[in-house]
């Protein structure tokens, strides 16, 4: 009889670093075997080095772990999983940013094969204060780290003793600061946890979701501006943008940030959006990206 497999949760609101955190993780030296299951796979970034065979929505790496799309049910992708000849070690859920972990979580009590590995929520530290604080917004991103078993602080120059208490008390969780964790494995996948969350009762504002895929290309000075310029109620933007034939760019933007890191392949644009539907239509984001 095949042990029960363990289901770690990674949430955390939009643009918190969930993915950075993911790519870290399968980066490691850990010697296990990971199933990373997330909602969009163009957004992981993984090292080419590491890739050992790569499919449309599935990507074997060479240090044994697997990273592929949820898909449209998440219990018929859990079940492919389960029904494999070689399990992995750990099955690790990306959540997305205005999803309720609770719920994914609950997953584990539903399917007898897997076992409640827990919930690590990602804080973005410096911008949780202002989002925690936010009418629309601050319940949802408060009840993400309620909701978690371990805490991880982004973003940071390095730890803020007051902010790692209020998240500490606010969870009960263990609280810990990325800039002084040296190894991540070691902190996700080191112990499980057998007490089940309860089914949240988390509510937030409805979400306008909207994408772009075209031949559009662009100048990175062009660009920048664009980006700085995008509407006050777009929270997240990112995606892939090209710049010529043989090169593009990656861009995210969460808040006032904005990141652009330029590709050495081509890409042929391919950007979505998230904003509150009170705040921003689909219209407003076609007028601002234009094209």
């Amino acid at each position: 009889m095949k042990p029960r497999l363990p289901l770690i949760v990674i949430s955390g609101y939009l643009g918190a670093g969930k993915t950075t955190l993911i790519n870290r993780v399968l980066a490691e030296d850990h010697g296990l075997k990971l199933m990373v299951m997330v909602n969009d796979f163009g957004a992981i970034n993984i090292d080419a080095a590491l890739i050992a065979e790569a499919s449309e929505d599935t990507m074997t790496l060479t240090n044994g772990c697997v990273c592929c799309t949820m898909g449209a049910d998440l219990f018929m992708a859990i079940g492919d999983v389960l029904d494999r000849e070689q399990r992995p070690d750990h099955l690790v859920i990306e959540a997305s940013g205005i999803a309720d972990p609770a719920r994914i979580a609950q997953v584990a009590q539903a399917e007898p094969d897997l076992v409640y590995g827990g919930i690590v929520t990602v804080v973005d530290g410096l911008s949780f204060e202002m989002l925690a604080r936010d009418d629309q917004i601050g319940a949802q991103v408060a009840g993400q780290v309620s909701a978690a078993d371990l805490i991880l602080i982004s973003k940071m120059a390095g730890p803020d003793p007051t902010l790692s208490m209020r998240l500490c008390v606010q969870a009960r969780a263990a609280v810990f600061d990325l800039t002084e964790v040296e190894a991540l494995a070691p902190l996700l996948f080191g112990s499980g946890i057998q007490d089940l969350p309860d089914i949240s009762t988390m509510r937030h504002a409805p979400y306008l979701g909207w994408s772009s895929v075209s031949d559009r290309a662009f100048a990175y000075a062009d660009l920048l501006a664009l980006l700085k310029a995008r509407p006050e109620g777009l929270f997240r933007f990112k995606g892939f943008v090209a710049h010529n034939d043989t090169s593009g760019w990656e861009v995210q933007c969460v808040g006032p940030t904005v990141n652009i890191k330029p590709l050495k392949t081509a890409q042929k644009m391919r950007v979505v959006g998230i904003g509150l539907r009170s705040e921003i239509t689909a219209k407003q984001i076609d007028r601002w990206w234009g094209g």
